[in-house]
This record gives structure tokens, C-alpha cells and sequence, in this order.
């Protein structure tokens, strides 16, 4: 989220309304469900109405629960996080969450550069839980010992680039194409991550 600076940093604390937390497998239904609202939100003008509602019916969602729940309770490595956001009061009812871990493109090395696979915010719960995802994201991987992040962006979706590059992450020049049903154009960006984050 940045050739040079570092991502901003705020810890897994408390905030103005609301605090992170490490998932617990208890979330994994949840963050299913804000997935695909996000989704939805996001990316249902760029992608087929078909190919929408397929990433969104009930059988789709029950998979992506079991995914998370698998990534939550048995992740791949101890680097690979679950992050969720929930409003003050209300520890066991997320309202976003992040996924982080080990670099996966070629050209990148999984023992210093980091990515965030995922972030996602309840369509219209937003105070500030994509801020303090996004903080909390860059310190664990910093304290993980990871010195870069990158994450994937649809190019169409100007939220959310517009979100990051605020935040201090740029393009690297790396895009490509999804076939989501058409070709969905992709983008790069990544940042540096403070020292002793």
C-alpha cells in the first residue's frame, strides 16, 4: 500500500467506536456473510448479474464460512492472521475483517514480503473498521517480520484504491486480468512496513 513511507499504524486497540480482535472460529459464518456483502457493494456494476448471485446464494456462502473457519482454527502457517473489527460492546458480532499472511505471487518472497488477501467492512457499519483493519494489518505483519505488503485491487473499484493510496500504498506496476464471466482488469499496490511495527 506504498513504495516508500509505511503503512499507518494504530495497533489491535480500541479506536473512536470500535476495536480489532484476532477471529475466533465462532466468526467464521460472519465474515462469509460480510464477504459477499461487500462483494456485492463493491464489484456487482463490473462483474455479469449471474456470476453475482452464484458468488451469493446460500451454498456459496456455507463454503466460504467452512473456509474461513478452516483458515481461522488451522491456518496454513503461524504468519497467516485473521483480523475482525466489531463495535465497542458487541465483541462477538464483527462488523469487517482482514487476512494477512506470506506474500503468494512469484515475484515476490514470502519471508519478508507480506500481502493482505482480503479486507471487508459491513456495507454501511463503516466507523473507521476499514482504518483500523488496515492499521491493525500493517503491525501484525510487521511484527511478523515482514518489511512489505501488497494486496490486489480491481481497477474499476476507485473506493478502494482511493482508500489505499491515502493510506500510503501506490501501484507497483504489476496488474493483470480475473475472468469473473468478462475479464476483470486487477492492480498491485503495496507499501513498506515500519520497523519494530
Amino acid at each position: 500500500m506504498g513504495t516508500s513511507g509505511s503503512a499507518p499504524g494504530g495497533g489491535a486497540g480500541p479506536g473512536a467506536a470500535g476495536f480489532v480482535r484476532a477471529a475466533r472460529s465462532a466468526d467464521a459464518a460472519r465474515l462469509a456473510r460480510i464477504q459477499v456483502a461487500s462483494w456485492r457493494a463493491t464489484i456487482g456494476e463490473m462483474i455479469p448479474e449471474e456470476v453475482v448471485e452464484a458468488l451469493s446464494d446460500d451454498a456459496s456462502v456455507a463454503g466460504f464460512g467452512e473456509r474461513w473457519a478452516q483458515a481461522i482454527g488451522s491456518p496454513p502457517t503461524s504468519r497467516h492472521k485473521v483480523l475482525v473489527a466489531y463495535v465497542a460492546g458487541a465483541i462477538s458480532e464483527p462488523a469487517g475483517f482482514a487476512s494477512v499472511g506470506p506474500a503468494t505471487d512469484e515475484d515476490r518472497w514470502p519471508g519478508t514480503d507480506g500481502e493482505l488477501y482480503e479486507l471487508h467492512v459491513q456495507p454501511g457499519a463503516d466507523d473507521g473498521h476499514a482504518e483500523r483493519l488496515l492499521h491493525s494489518a500493517a503491525d501484525t505483519l510487521a511484527e511478523d517480520g515482514f518489511q512489505t505488503v501488497s494486496t490486489w485491487v480491481l481497477a474499476g473499484d476507485t473506493g478502494r484504491m482511493a482508500f489505499l493510496t491515502a493510506a500510503g500504498w501506490a501501484p507497483d506496476g504489476s496488474q493483470m486480468n480475473l475472468d469473473m464471466g468478462v475479464q476483470v482488469p486487477v492492480v498491485r499496490l503495496h507499501t513498506l512496513l515500519a520497523a519494530g511495527a
